[in-house]
This record gives C-alpha cells, sequence and structure tokens, in this order.
C-alpha cells in the first residue's frame, strides 16, 4: 500500500488549463463546506478529481478496495466530516433532512472495508431510508423526515448512495431501488410536458419552477446511478433485462433534463438561476451552480454513453450558448462532433471570462460568481461570496472534462502546441480546444497523461492481488 501511495502522488490530477484558476476553485471547495450534504458533495468532487480510478466513473471500481483513509484526499475529507448519529442521520447527526447525509455514504461504503463503524452507520442509513421515511403516494422516499415531500436535490444524495451500496453488498433489491426511486421522482417532479424537472412539490416548501441547479442534482445523481448499473459486475448479471432496462431508462431521464436546460434561454452564457424564467421577477439571473453541474454531467454521459451523447448525430432543441449576448462566448467548433459537448465547452469557457459587469466569473481567490444563495434559492441577490456547493460542482466539471479527454471523446486541450506541458491557469483562451491530435501524437500525449495513473493502477492490483 505505500507503493501505491507512493505512485498516486506522481499522478497530476489538473493536467489542463479550464481558462482559470481550478486550483484556487479547489481551495474553496475543500474549505467552504458547513453541512452534510455540502461534505458528501466535496467528498465525492474529490474523489472523482484526485482518485478517478475508485469512483464509478473507473474503469473498474468493484469490487471496492480497502483504502487507509490517510492516503486517500476524499476519504481523508470525509473522515473528518461525518458525524455519527442514528437512524437516517447515522453519518451526520442532528441533521433536518432525511435525505442529505446519504451525500456522505459512498465514502462511509470505501472507508467501511477497514472501519467497521462506518459500515455500520451506512447499513443503519440505507435500513431507515427503506423503512423509517415518509413516502410519497407512489412510493417516492421522502427528502424530508416528517412529511412526504420530493425535493430534485434528494436524486444526488441518496439513489447514488444505495446503488453504490447495493452493488457493493450484492442485494439486487437495494441496487434496483436506486433505480425505482429515480422512475417514482421523475413521475412526480417532471412536469406534464416532459423536459427539466420542477424542483420541490410538497406541503412545506413546494416549488414548482425548474430551478438550474435542482435539475443538476437530479441529472447528476442519475449519472452515477447509471455508472453504478453499467460497471459493477453484479449488476451485469442481475435476472433477465434488469440491467438494460436500468441503463436505457436512466439515460433518457438524463437527456431529458439536459435537453430542456440546453434548450431553455441563456443568459450571458450561463443558464438562468430557473430555467424558463422570463418573468422579469429578479430570479432569472445567469449562475454557475446549475450550469456547471450540468456540463460535467454532458461530459460524463459523452463517455459513458457515447452512442447518445458525443455521436456525430447527437443532437438536442438547443440554442446552445452561441444565442448569449455575452461578449465572451467560445467557439462552437471547440467540440469535436457534439451538440452536447459543444454547449457543455461553452459553459466551460465562459467561467474563465467575464460577466456583464467586467468582473471574472473566477475571482482571483477562486471564487465562482455568480452563484445562486445556496440556502436560499429565491434570493434575486447572486451570490457572490463563494457558494460551498457551487464549487464543488466546479472542480466536478473540471474532472469530467479531464475524463472526456483521456477517454478521447473531448478534444485535447494541449493539441494545438502537441506540448505535453501542463497548466492550470491562464485565460479563457487557454483551455480551448481548436485542433485535433491524430496518429502516433495523439497517443503519446495521452500516454504522458495517463502514466502515473496507470502505473498506480498496475501497483494496486498487484497489492491487492
Amino acid at each position: 500500500m505505500a507503493l501505491l501511495s507512493a505512485t498516486l502522488t506522481t499522478y497530476n490530477p489538473l493536467p489542463y488549463n479550464p481558462g482559470f484558476s481550478i486550483k484556487n476553485v479547489l481551495s474553496l471547495a475543500q474549505s467552504l463546506p458547513r453541512y452534510s450534504w455540502e461534505f458528501g458533495t466535496s467528498a465525492e468532487a474529490q474523489l472523482e478529481l484526485f482518485t478517478p480510478q475508485f469512483s464509478v466513473f473507473g474503469s473498474n471500481p468493484f469490487p471496492i478496495p480497502s483504502l487507509p483513509a490517510a492516503r486517500v484526499v476524499a476519504l481523508n475529507y470525509a473522515s473528518s466530516k461525518v458525524d455519527f448519529g442514528t437512524g437516517y442521520a447515522a453519518l451526520s447527526a442532528g441533521t433536518g433532512a432525511a435525505g442529505d447525509p446519504s451525500s456522505l455514504g459512498v465514502s462511509a461504503v470505501m472507508l467501511g472495508k477497514l472501519d467497521g463503524d462506518y459500515t455500520a452507520a451506512a447499513q443503519e442509513t440505507v435500513d431507515a431510508l427503506l423503512t423509517q421515511i415518509p413516502r410519497w403516494s407512489n412510493g417516492a422516499i421522502s427528502h424530508r423526515p416528517d412529511v412526504a415531500e420530493l425535493w430534485a436535490d434528494f436524486m444526488y444524495m441518496v439513489p447514488p448512495f444505495l446503488a453504490y451500496y447495493g452493488a457493493d453488498t450484492q442485494n439486487a433489491s437495494i441496487l434496483l431501488q436506486s433505480y425505482t426511486q429515480c422512475q417514482l421522482y421523475r413521475q412526480v417532479l417532471q412536469p406534464s410536458g416532459g423536459g427539466a424537472w420542477m424542483h420541490i412539490i410538497g406541503p412545506q416548501n413546494q416549488d414548482t419552477g425548474l430551478w438550474s441547479t435542482g435539475n443538476g442534482w437530479a441529472a447528476a445523481g442519475m449519472t452515477r446511478v447509471l455508472a453504478t448499473f453499467l460497471k459493477s459486475p453484479f449488476a451485469q448479471q442481475l435476472n433477465g433485462s434488469a440491467q438494460a432496462q436500468a441503463v436505457e431508462g436512466l439515460t433518457g431521464y438524463i437527456k431529458e433534463i439536459l435537453d430542456g436546460a440546453m434548450s431553455s434561454p441563456v443568459s450571458f452564457g450561463l443558464l438562468r438561476n430557473y430555467l424558463n424564467d422570463t418573468s422579469g421577477d429578479g430570479q432569472a439571473f445567469p449562475e454557475i451552480s446549475g450550469s456547471t453541474l450540468l456540463a460535467s454531467v454532458v461530459y460524463r454521459m459523452a463517455v459513458l454513453r457515447p452512442d447518445v451523447f458525443s455521436s456525430s448525430n447527437s443532437s438536442s432543441s438547443s440554442n446552445s450558448s452561441s444565442s448569449s449576448n455575452s461578449s465572451s462566448s467560445s467557439n462552437s467548433s471547440s467540440s469535436p462532433n457534439s451538440t452536447y459537448i459543444s454547449w457543455a465547452d461553452n459553459i466551460r469557457a465562459v467561467l474563465g471570462a467575464y460577466d456583464a459587469s467586467g468582473n471574472p466569473h473566477i475571482t482571483k481567490t477562486g471564487i465562482a460568481t455568480p452563484a445562486v444563495n445556496p440556502l436560499n434559492w429565491h434570493d434575486t441577490t447572486p451570490y457572490t461570496k463563494g457558494s460551498p456547493e457551487g464549487q464543488n460542482f466546479v472542480v466536478l466539471m473540471y474532472a469530467a472534462w479531464r475524463d472526456c479527454v483521456y477517454a478521447e471523446v473531448c478534444r485535447n486541450p494541449l493539441a494545438a502546441s502537441g506540448s505535453g506541458g501542463t497548466t492550470t491557469t491562464g485565460s479563457a483562451t487557454a483551455g480551448a480546444a481548436t485542433t485535433t491530435k491524430t496518429g502516433n501524437s495523439r497517443r503519446r500525449a495521452k500516454k504522458r497523461m495517463h502514466g502515473g495513473l496507470r502505473r498506480a493502477l498496475d501497483i494496486f492490483g498487484k497489492i491487492s492481488g
């Protein structure tokens, strides 16, 4: 394991320049979180960034390895944030939402390979979710512990955890329940016309608006569930066509949300806080949270389902960011072959540019702006102090983009110069891709970038075997 730790340190998690200081964004993504869902989101972002081979987006994430927390950035972080409680709050004592503590569930399962306390807490959380939390009339598990209320946010917290836990314990019922909850939530939160989802349906906090961040939560959560169904050997052995049905169903649900977001009006190159709000009520300002999380989903889906999201025939009803009135919009040709990838590239490029007032979307200290107030989604004042979840969404977008480049689905930003060098700061144009590597030069570039990670995987295989 010491050899694995030493080798992992040679892997550069920030090989490409996205057009802004991702290092500074990351620093705040780690330091700003204060609540359980923020801790869990940051732990997932750090797992995908620093040790992508161990996330569900890695090539072989199952069986889950035994990794000392001190040697894995994400697990070290998560272990310091778990506050053991009971029931649905077994991973975060005193929380107000039934679904939020589950955001730490994947980390708990991984930590549990060497510490039984985390295993017990993960199991207690699952048991409580399935047996103690109120349900909607169709069987959807409530996001709140006292009344049946469905939040789009729930989709990033609970279904990915249930899928991961079910795959690890080889419990088909729990694994399939993760997909069932996605189906049930869609039945309630998706308007009759289809497309993007409403935010909240229920008696306490109802919000029927198409909140950008809520749609990001839902699409990103289902993407993690999809990856689990695709990568888990246990899922692949489910009876009948259960896996295939889940894969096709989830792919369709994710596409519906992305198509809905991409066809919504944009403002200065970003999605609006409420996607379809043109009322002038102040809640339609451009924001980075939903925009970047949905961009991350595009990059992940382009690799998971290239037949749908990265082929030359892929398309949506998007007006893309090219219709933006922003003075800084990336060239739509920056994507090699996909309307979806081009849309995500536009979002990423806008983050490296300036807002309507001439202020950088990513400040010198790494604050991503403007964000929606993470504790008041109806706040009409753009949040500029640093949103804990918004910062992590930018990290998730970066990690997904990097992995899309590694998979040779997205364009390599180093292709223009043919250099194997890397940078993580600079202007928006520095991160834009202009040409595609081909032949031996492309393979050599990929080999250089993957070197540390491949050596880590080779050594880990020898150790665990």
